[in-house]
């Protein structure tokens, strides 16, 4: 038997509904029976997702020309602050812009109003031109009526994420949420086993061009992401043991689904936005049968003191701990909690399997790598 396949033998089997397909937990399972080599030999494509907080992401938008034309400059969406320096009527609102005027609103809430069809107001001023003399606008819109959304996220689905931990005496307000003092509690934000970037840890399949799933929607890796690096410490099974790589992604908002991109406030910090992501891994030979057949209990994280400026790292932990929901820390039992949700990545991965067992959804080969 050959010990390796193409994208194109995978596509085929796609396309005559013989492709096998698993998430990578159903694959790890299968690891506590079957080697690499049995799982080359069953599995061709293994499907990984993940649906947490990303903070770095965004969307495009093209709001149609007004009458007369106008050159938007100075742009807010249901009195968030829009990006409006690109071209006459395009714009980019950013996941974490806030509204000066509603406590806890912002660009995220924003995207997800368009997604679901809602109407937003839009407000905006120009200096006016020849070619654009209008200076003002008011008005509404929604995906029915504006030209283009398009999601683009600069930073998301992190290769592996340090968990975090409050040393001090005063409860700290973050991004990985409310840390209690002295080690009440211990917040992560990696779906463990389930995690695209940690079934490719350096990243064979998943490039420039990649077809994933997007917030319900089939979109694309465009890239690196921002904060993207892989020259960091790797445990035995190749994970990086703190941040390492990011990817960019985009996709068309219009056809996507509140039920995989959320928004969220965390106290005293900001506005985010949950972002699901689904990408499928193929199977092409023993060392990527090897990859996806990881295990919680294989995959480890620094736990990083957010109370240091330069948040200390305290020990590490790996992610069957943490889905316990407590583990000891310096004599401690300390509580832990996921800032991603599980059951939706679960979910998506789901999904996303039977899309390609009926061949609603191909694989691509990148045209670019990205390490």
């Amino acid at each position: 038997m050959q010990n390796r396949r193409t994208y194109e033998e995978i596509n085929q089997k796609i396309s005559s509904g013989r492709a096998v397909v698993l998430t990578a937990s159903e694959v790890s399972e299968l690891s506590k029976t079957l080697s690499p080599t049995e799982i080359f030999r069953k599995v061709d494509v293994v499907t990984t997702a993940t649906f947490g907080p990303m903070c770095s992401s965004g969307m495009f938008i093209n709001v149609g020309h007004t009458r007369p034309p106008m050159r938007m400059e100075q742009i807010l969406l249901n009195q968030v602050p829009v990006y409006g320096g690109i071209a006459a009527v395009d714009a980019y609102i950013g996941a974490t812009s806030e509204s000066e005027n509603r406590p806890g609103y912002g660009g995220a809430h924003v995207i997800e109003e368009l997604i679901a069809g809602k109407e937003v107001e839009i407000d905006s001023l120009a200096k006016g031109t020849d070619c654009y003399p209008r200076k003002s606008f008011n008005g509404k819109i929604s995906k029915h009526t504006v030209n283009e959304m398009i999601l683009f996220n600069p930073r998301n689905a992190y290769q592996n994420y340090a968990a975090a931990v409050n040393t001090s005496d005063r409860t700290l307000y973050t991004y990985m949420g409310m840390l209690l003092p002295r080690l009440g509690n211990l917040t992560y934000s990696t779906s463990g086993e389930l995690s695209p970037l940690l079934n490719d840890p350096w990243l064979r399949t998943i490039g420039v061009g990649t077809r994933i799933f997007l917030g319900g929607a089939q979109g694309f890796v465009t890239g690196r992401g921002t904060q993207f690096r892989t020259d960091v410490e790797r445990n035995d099974h190749s994970i990086p043991l703190k941040n390492a790589a990011t990817l960019a992604v985009t996709g068309n908002a219009k056809e996507m689904d509140t039920a995989y991109i959320r928004a969220a406030y965390f106290e005293k910090y900001g506005v985010s936005l949950f972002v699901g992501i689904g990408i499928p891994v193929p199977v092409l030979d023993e060392d990527m049968a090897a990859r996806v057949s990881i295990r919680n209990e294989q995959i480890e994280t620094s736990i990083a003191d957010y109370a240091s400026p330069a948040h200390e790292e305290l020990g590490r932990v790996n992610y069957r701990q943490l889905q316990s929901g407590s583990l000891r820390l310096k004599g401690k039992k300390v509580r832990t909690a996921p800032m991603s949700s599980l059951p939706v990545a679960r979910r998506i991965a789901g999904v996303l399997a039977e899309e390609i067992r009926q061949g609603k959804f191909f694989l691509t080969q990148p045209v670019e790598a990205l390490a």
